[in-house]
């Protein structure tokens, strides 16, 4: 195990920027297949959890419809929405050139994560990825954490987990992690303090700070 403790980030609004791809999607989605409109707030209410659990919420009867539109749509559009956040692919590279091991943990399905992947080429900075159909349970139960820190070689208590949302947070939590919470993403400060990480940043180079003391 490298000496240089372990960051564990979550992917979608905390390493790269799909707000606006994922919100739009589900109100194409909801808008489609049940003819309803919904806040943009509870259009992303359970962001961070796997597709087909986001689309239950909207619907149990008609959750495979919506995860079908949610999906069609979203690879369509894909390539337009996806972005980078600022000073996040910088402060990757220099995690690395520290020393620090680095891992994804995310909801999304592997195919989808390698999409991502493909558009942003940020996937070398990983040293392994965790997506939906690694685990049997799914954050914010600990099973993705540990699966990460297994591949990792590390004890959790020597990990950070870095995420948007308080699923993110939870898993991290329960797995026994450091926990830093980030308001860029899906979910406000309010929510992500509720949970009780370690600290709540406002910017990359914040996060930065807490990651690498600079």
């Amino acid at each position: 195990m490298n000496d240089r403790p372990p960051v564990l980030f979550d992917l979608d609004g905390t390493v790269i920027d799909t707000v606006e791809l994922i919100r739009e999607s589900h109100r194409h989605a909801v808008r489609t297949v049940l003819g309803r409109d919904m806040s943009d707030r509870d259009l992303v209410a359970n962001v961070g959890r796997p597709l087909k659990d986001q689309m239950r919420f909207f619907s149990e009867e008609h959750a495979e419809e919506l995860f079908r539109v949610y999906r069609e749509w979203n690879l369509a559009h894909t390539s337009r929405l996806v972005r980078n956040y600022p000073g996040m692919p910088e402060l990757l590279s220099d995690l690395r050139a520290a020393g620090h091991e680095l891992a994804i943990v995310t909801s999304k399905s592997a195919r989808i994560a390698d999409l991502a992947f493909d558009i942003l080429p940020l996937r070398d900075n990983f040293a392994t990825v965790i997506a939906s159909e690694d685990t049997e349970r799914h954050k914010p139960d600990p099973a993705p954490v540990l699966l990460a820190l297994e591949r990792l070689g590390a004890p959790a208590e020597a990990a950070t987990m870095v995420g948007d949302s308080p699923f993110d947070l939870q898993s991290g939590l329960a797995a026994g992690t450091r926990t830093i919470g980030v308001t860029w993403g899906f979910f406000d400060r309010d929510r992500l303090e509720a949970v009780g990480p370690d600290a709540v940043v406002d910017g990359v180079d914040e996060l930065r700070a807490h990651l690498l003391g600079s």
